[in-house]
């Protein structure tokens, strides 16, 4: 399964075909055909294995997040995440839902969960920031939180598509903006790419 999430990660869905992922998992047919009676369910069996590992990052870094510093540290995890990467490739659940969502209406509702989901992990760190008193008791957090999300997915886009994660990191200090109105306090807008990081960033760029 990991051979084919990263081989549809990387190539796309439609590219992908069933004898690439065969070659790359080092199994046979038969042995496919025991799990999936066609591509269309190794591609849903994709979506669950992608939405865990994405869910499971986020989890781990929101789930006890109650302070605006704690989100301050889960957007320096996701700019790092994504200068890792160099921009490279986008958001694993955003992809498959760019490529699926206005083909394939099963992909579609299984991805508008997970996404729902994903938001939900952002609406409870806003309610728990809210409820120590650094938020207006009267946010909509749920409203805030797709805006996060939002400014997720478009980072991630225009980090692929400038090979820039830079980007990624301006998309969410401007989100981050509006929780600093809220708030009524300094959010740190500090460059949080490492030095290190951005120069191989540049290299390549230059190189490429």
């Amino acid at each position: 399964m990991t051979a084919a999430a990263e081989l549809m990660y990387v190539k796309g869905v439609a590219a992908t075909t069933v004898d690439e992922v065969l070659a790359a998992s080092a199994t046979s047919k038969s042995q496919f055909y025991q799990h999936f009676d066609e591509k269309s369910e190794l591609v849903y069996e994709v979506i669950t294995v992608r939405a865990d590992e994405v869910l499971s990052w986020h989890r781990l870094r929101l789930e006890k997040v109650d302070t605006l510093r704690g989100l301050e540290q889960w957007r320096d995890a996701l700019v790092q995440r994504c200068t890792l990467r160099r921009g490279l490739w986008g958001c694993e659940l955003g992809s498959l839902a760019a490529e699926l969502s206005d083909s394939d209406d099963k992909a579609r509702l299984s991805l508008a969960d997970y996404f729902t989901e994903w938001r939900d992990l952002l609406a409870g760190a806003l309610e728990r920031i809210r409820d120590n008193g650094a938020l207006r008791a009267d946010i909509d957090a749920k409203g805030l939180a797709t805006g996060l999300l939002a400014a997720v997915e478009g980072g991630y886009l225009l980090s692929q598509t400038a090979h820039d994660p830079r980007l990624m990191q301006s998309a969410l200090n401007l989100a981050a903006a509006r929780l600093r109105h809220i708030a009524g306090t300094e959010w740190s807008t500090k460059r949080y790419l490492s030095m290190d990081l951005l120069k191989d960033h540049q290299t390549r760029n230059v190189t490429a």
